[in-house]
């Protein structure tokens, strides 16, 4: 028996929380992170090539309404997939891996039901919906055509999204790494084909990213079926029992992945409050210009929470075990990682401005101009951005959930919006550009702060 055991292990990535020394580990781990969630971003930069390319900006403007809400989506992926990754490495840290696979099966059920229940609502309600983000009369027909094919695909991100805290804790980076790189191949390819050859418009678009999101589910399933070693789906009994202990634990798995769910949100508000301010201002030139930001700020967003992801099943294990010392290390190898990465992100947007926007729009077109203005200002928030996620990181993989919830909602919410809405007014028109900026630089400064010792 120990033998089979031992062969098991062979079979999978070489990893041991609690022993590897932490620098080895943390890029065994980020590594295949970075470059999957760099992959995933690279190919929903290619959709927004394609559509606005293909055709054009005003349908470029209508993504831009409806992606709020991905937001949603990926909010309730992450808050249940980082939940379950925290509270799992935790049990898995204290030899308890029954309760773990326990955790991880109502995580993927209960996430799963509550999307399907969002896309049902969001259905029915599509045009008060779309009004709501912001939606004016002129973009109304094309959010549509690009909403209701994309439905189906929200409930897959779900379950591809979960399982990529899942399988990474199960040992297998890499292939959770391929969970965004295979799909987002084949989205790419199924984007040119109905965009170009089969004439298909925004819709064609949607419907690839559809077919993508399902392609990214099926091979989650898979893997939980055929592959998976130390953690497993289980049976879930019925029973009142039964319930009552799902709705326990998925309430604390939601708290303690409540702050990334706030993230996603953050990221919607500003999506939400910049469209609404850009239309008001601008028109939907604007909207086209302030997407562009909008396609290359998620690059930004993956790459520092590649280093938050990566930090956190390190730092949730050994502070389970209870080895100060390691997550200590742990978390300010996070840090330095995210301020490399923070940087290089904010010279690359403010150099490579012109051909970056030119990839999505027709230079010398107004919405061009808009952008190419706006993009160097907007980039000044990859590095304040950056250090918040690594912050925000730590404090839940060390359940400090009040704290990272209180920055999420700073940067999100009680910043975000009195920025979008004061800076247009006192920096004319570059204020609107730098109402970003300013909310995580402020989010960083009360982090700084209010910072307790390690």
């Amino acid at each position: 028996m120990a033998k089979v055991k031992k062969m098991k292990d062979l079979k999978r990535d070489s990893i041991d929380f609690g022993k590897t020394r932490i620098e080895p580990l943390f890029q065994s781990i980020f590594v295949p992170t970075l470059f999957s969630m760099v992959f995933a971003s690279l190919f929903t930069v290619a959709d927004g090539i394609f559509v606005g390319q293909g055709v054009g900006s005003d349908a470029l403007a209508a993504i831009n309404i409806v992606s709020p809400l991905f937001l949603l989506t990926t909010g309730i992926s992450l808050m249940f997939g980082v939940g379950v990754s925290v509270v799992a490495s935790i049990h898995l840290s204290k030899g308890n891996t029954k309760a773990a696979n326990f955790n991880i099966t109502q995580a993927f059920v209960v996430a799963t039901l509550l999307m399907l229940i969002v896309a049902i609502a969001v259905y029915f309600f599509r045009v008060p919906f779309l009004r709501m983000l912001g939606c004016s009369d002129a973009l109304l027909p094309l959010c549509e055509d690009y909403l209701l094919p994309i439905l189906p695909g929200c409930v897959c991100i779900v379950i591809q999204l979960i399982g990529t805290f899942v399988i990474r804790l199960d040992g297998s980076p890499k292939y959770s790494a391929s969970l965004e790189i295979i799909p987002g191949i084949l989205n790419i390819f199924l984007d040119w084909l109905f965009v170009f050859p089969m004439h298909m418009g925004i819709a064609g678009s949607a419907i690839a990213s559809s077919i993508s999101c399902a392609a990214a589910a099926g091979m989650v399933v898979w893997y939980m079926l055929f592959r998976s070693q130390t953690v497993k789906m289980i049976m879930l009994k019925l029973s009142m029992t039964s319930l009552y202990l799902t709705l326990r634990n998925t309430g604390y798995m939601a708290r303690s992945g409540f702050s990334s769910m706030l993230g996603e949100l953050a990221m919607s508000m500003m999506l939400i409050t910049g469209n609404y301010v850009f239309i008001s201002k601008l028109g939907e030139d604007g909207v086209a210009a302030f997407s562009v930001a909008c396609y290359l700020y998620p690059i930004v967003f993956m790459v520092n929470n590649s280093v938050a992801q990566s930090a956190q099943p390190i730092i949730s294990y050994n502070y389970g075990a209870g080895n100060k010392n390691r997550v200590k290390k742990a978390f300010m190898v996070s840090i330095r990682t995210a301020a490399i990465c923070g940087v290089m992100a904010t010279t690359l947007l403010t150099l490579a401005a012109k051909p970056l926007v030119g990839l999505f729009l027709q230079p010398g077109s107004k919405p061009y101009e808009i952008a190419v203005s706006g993009l160097p200002l907007f980039a000044y928030s990859a590095i304040f951005f950056a250090l918040n996620v690594a912050v925000i990181g730590y404090y839940q993989a060390t359940e400090q959930n009040s704290r990272a919830t209180l920055f999420m909602l700073l940067r999100g919410l009680l910043f975000l919006i009195p920025a979008f809405i004061l800076m247009p007014l006192l920096v004319a028109p570059q204020g609107m550009w730098l109402a970003v900026p300013v909310t995580e630089c402020m989010t960083l400064g009360v982090i700084l702060l209010t910072n307790k010792r390690v």
